[in-house]
């Protein structure tokens, strides 16, 4: 039987090009290094537990990364965010497949093994931002052609608009948690953050 695939979506950590809205309110240095370590925290703890086949989907696609031991690397391309996330799951089309994002400093290993979970019993999971977003999304093989189909990226609409493609499939709803885009944000869940 083959593993459950764990895709983690990122942007390569460099200096300027990281959580540009955190940046304007906590510097460039500080963005950078809470990005770097968010990912690299969730990347590590990924890869330890052998549940799943992990993957890095790092934009831009040629720039260099050390990754730890088992994960492998794979290429976002060009498009919208919702272009790029069906192309990870056109590449597995029989396989359960999660997307996670990398500024969720609560989310871990035991959210992807529910995503995985979930899926066993709904076609599709979500894990919702408290802004109307999503973290994480899970599909099992039998997923809609167009899953991404005119959502609002980057608005609290997202999640809803996503939802909409998702009419005729059973979903399941994990917990509810904050991403990090803003120093408010990043205050907020300071405790948890690695800066």
């Amino acid at each position: 039987m083959t593993r459950d695939i764990a895709v983690v979506f990122a942007r390569v950590p460099r200096l300027g090009t990281v959580k540009r809205r955190l940046a304007k309110e906590i510097g460039d240095r500080a963005a950078l290094r809470f990005h770097a370590q968010t990912l690299l925290r969730l990347l590590r703890a990924l890869a330890a537990d052998r549940r799943f086949q992990t993957m890095l989907c790092a934009t831009p696609d040629r720039a260099r990364l050390r990754l730890p031991p088992g994960i492998r690397r794979i290429s976002q391309g060009r498009g919208d965010l919702g272009k790029r996330m069906a192309r990870v799951f056109r590449r597995f089309p029989h396989s359960r497949v999660a997307i996670i994002g990398c500024d969720i400093p609560e989310a871990g290993v035991n959210d992807l093994a529910a995503a995985f979970r979930a899926v066993g019993r709904a076609h599709a999971a979500f894990g919702p931002a408290a802004d109307g977003g999503y973290w994480l999304i899970a599909l099992s093989p039998r997923r809609p052609a167009r899953p991404f189909a005119g959502v609002r990226w980057s608005t609290s609409h997202a999640l809803a608009d996503t939802l909409a493609n998702f009419s005729r499939h059973r979903v399941a709803s994990l917990r509810t948690l904050h991403d990090v885009d803003t120093a408010e944000d990043w205050r907020r869940l300071r405790p948890r953050c690695p800066v």
